[in-house]
């Protein structure tokens, strides 16, 4: 035993050790992002396994007659913790970094095999943590995923905003039919998506009016999202607002199929597991994808998440810039300080944020409603409905925002 114990020692670190190796410079987000997509799988396994030998654990165990449910969410909220932790020390140690120089960019590239170790070393002493600091945390988290879907939300119309523009710079009748093309599409598959949700939460025979208001106002907004982005006054385009009204249809498709599944109005509670499940592997995807976005995109200047060092956009900076400065008859060459293209700093923050989201996803935002289900319950509920029309929210105020202020940027 001891002999395969030591195999399995010396392959676990021979593995970390190539996979850290392997992550070079230009890879480190995604390095990142693969740590908080394996963090979410610990997290998910631990939630189905972990609650016997928690139970097992005097100093969380402490009233002996906690439900099954309570186990699951202690098990998730401290991986989450460990998570926010080494994320949160990470974006307080990068804060300040402007260019390549400071000795704070090669930790933030590099020592992938100690950070490796810190980070597990973390979420195993989060299991030796009272109760009562995880509670504090879990009443924290809420506050942090509410944070962290508003990044989302800003995130999202950014990227809307950027793909339209981006078409739209090249000028061409072809660009300009995929423009409308794609909106159509996107407003058809938004309205469609709502009569689905009219036949699955509006079952005959029930009075189900709170669903059809969510529902009937999804539909009004997307038919607001046109009017105004189409108003002669307005700098607006078609495309970003079709897209809002998918993701805003999208959203209130999530918040009605987390509620309770004995709910007569859900008519998804006959497949209760396999929607549990399904919504749960779709938000964890969401949740990685989002975050692996808002790195790639916080290089743009014309968002809040680059440094101030960030060159503008449109404007070409070589990777190395260097002069000469002659000194007599020979020539010294000082090379410039390489900027970061991106904010370290909030780049680790998104994570943290994001870790807290991850642990209210997988625990129903610490709800007794969930039972044993994932993100079920009405608190799950109106936080959908709420980042629904936060989303829609800020997407108006872009619109309407320049003509308020004309002298400020906006998206």
């Amino acid at each position: 035993m001891s002999c395969l114990a030591s195999c399995c020692v010396s392959l676990t670190c021979g593995l970390c050790t190539s996979v850290a190796s392997g992550i070079s410079k230009k890879s480190a987000r995604l390095g990142y992002c693969g740590l908080f997509g394996f963090s979410l799988i610990i997290s998910w396994i631990l939630r189905e396994v972990a609650a016997p030998l928690l139970q097992k654990l005097p100093w969380i165990n402490t009233s002996h007659d906690e439900p099954k449910e309570w186990y699951q969410v202690q098990a998730v909220l401290r991986v989450s913790l460990g998570n926010f932790l080494f994320f949160g020390i990470l974006a307080l140690i990068m804060i300040g970094i402007k260019d390549q120089n400071d000795r704070r960019d090669s930790w933030h590239h590099g020592g992938w095999i100690a950070k490796l170790v810190i980070w597990a070393l973390l979420i195993v002493l989060m299991f030796f943590l009272p109760n009562v600091i995880i509670t504090i945390y879990g009443f924290l988290s809420k506050f942090g995923a509410g944070l962290f879907l508003l990044a989302q939300v800003i995130i999202l119309l950014d990227a809307t905003h950027a793909w339209n523009d981006a078409w739209v710079a090249k000028d061409e009748q072809k660009w300009y039919i995929a423009l409308l093309v794609i909106s159509i599409l996107c407003y058809l598959g938004a309205y469609a998506l709502s009569g689905v949700l009219f036949i699955w939460f509006n079952p005959s025979g029930h009075n189900c009016g709170l669903n059809v208001f969510f529902i009937v106002m999804t539909m009004i907004l997307a038919f607001a999202f046109a009017v105004i982005a189409l108003h002669p006054k307005v700098n607006g385009s078609l495309l970003p607002a079709s897209v809002i009204s998918v993701y805003c249809a999208y959203v209130c498709y999530t918040g009605l199929s987390s509620e309770p599944r004995d709910y007569v109005c859900n008519g998804l509670h006959k497949q209760a597991k396999a929607v549990s499940i399904s919504t749960l592997v779709l938000g964890l995807l969401t949740t990685v994808l989002s975050v692996l976005y808002s790195a790639l995109r916080a290089g743009s200047s014309t968002t809040f998440l680059s440094p101030p060092s960030s060159p503008r956009p449109g404007a070409k900076k070589p990777l190395l810039e260097s002069e000469d400065v002659e000194t007599g008859n020979d020539k010294v060459k000082e090379a410039e300080p390489r900027p970061v293209s991106y904010s370290y700093s909030f780049f680790h923050l998104i994570f943290a944020l994001a870790s807290m989201y991850s642990a209210m996803l997988l625990s129903g935002w610490t709800s007794s409603e969930s039972s044993d289900l994932i993100d079920v319950g009405w608190t799950s509920v109106w936080v959908r409905i709420v980042t629904e029309w936060v989303t829609a929210g800020l997407y108006v105020w872009t619109l309407v925002a320049p003509l308020l202020f004309p002298d400020r940027e906006f998206f």
